[in-house]
């Protein structure tokens, strides 16, 4: 069998048709704050790529690039002066922060109605009582993927391996909610038979950090395997899965690179049509 592959870059161009289809109809341009401490080079690149999205959907981006000696009681006057600014609609701080600085702190002293990664604990509250709200990046990402490609999860048992608030935890609450329906495990670390737990799953996400530790003797013939996971190994991308053994058992499949990564890029783009819209 050999695994259909689950295109991260297709879906995000369509994402990004949608929303700049959607930011030419609005009567004022939506406004993106990016904040960026520090010189690292990893977080410069990411940075650029989001601010190069805004631009080709017409989102207008607004960059804050700030020296890595900032205080935090600086950085919280900056994000304090963007949350009363009325043409910032979006604001993100890039994590994580360079020495001593809180990125959690920060992230918390971003107005909630402008917390475009959907980290804010007021967005992931609305998030546990399945309620209306701007939802973190990558695991509405992997909502999106599914649905692009009719992988229903009604009445699917998921298991998600990695239990971290940026992508574990929101995602299996999004799987189970009303609407999706899944029944959802959470694994990690200390999981009994890891592996014969993932091979109960339909859908099996990885999302842990741990290189290509995902093997086929994780997954059932046939089931559907995101890969979250972005690991440089010898110079290269490699994901938390050992994607060619896997590629042979799956049904469906995440790439890496080009899979989840793209969508989570796309869907800061949704949030930020989502805020200006609010």
């Amino acid at each position: 069998m050999t695994a259909t592959i689950l295109d991260g870059r297709a879906v995000a161009a369509r994402v990004k048709e949608e929303v700049a289809s959607a930011v030419a109809e609005m009567p004022s341009t939506p406004g993106l704050a990016t904040v960026l401490v520090g010189d690292d080079p990893a977080s410069h690149s990411y940075v650029r790529g989001k601010r190069n999205d805004a631009a080709e959907v017409g989102i207008r981006s607004v960059h804050h690039e700030l020296d890595s000696s900032i205080s935090q009681d600086e950085l919280h006057t900056l994000i304090d002066r963007l949350n009363a600014d009325d043409e910032v609609d979006g604001i993100l701080v890039q994590l994580p922060l360079p020495g001593d600085l809180d990125g959690e702190a920060a992230v918390e002293r971003i107005d909630p109605r402008k917390d475009v990664d959907g980290l804010h604990p007021f967005n992931l509250g609305r998030l546990v009582l399945d309620k209306p709200g701007l939802r973190p990046c990558t695991p509405s990402g992997v909502m999106r993927i599914l649905d692009h490609y009719g992988i229903s999860v009604t009445g699917k048992r998921a298991v998600v391996i990695g239990r971290s608030f940026l992508v574990g935890r929101p995602l299996a609450l999004m799987l189970s909610a009303r609407g999706a329906d899944a029944t959802v495990t959470i694994a990690h670390s200390r999981t009994t038979d890891l592996a014969g737990l993932a091979r109960s799953a339909d859908i099996l996400v990885a999302a842990v950090g741990v290189p290509q530790m995902v093997t086929a003797d994780f997954v059932a013939p046939g089931a559907t395997v995101i890969d979250v996971g972005i690991n440089r190994v010898d110079g290269r991308l490699v994901g938390d899965v050992a994607y060619e053994e896997v590629a042979e058992v799956a049904g469906a499949i995440t790439p890496v690179p080009g899979g989840v990564g793209p969508m989570t890029r796309a869907m800061l783009l949704v949030n930020t049509l989502a805020a200006a819209r609010s």
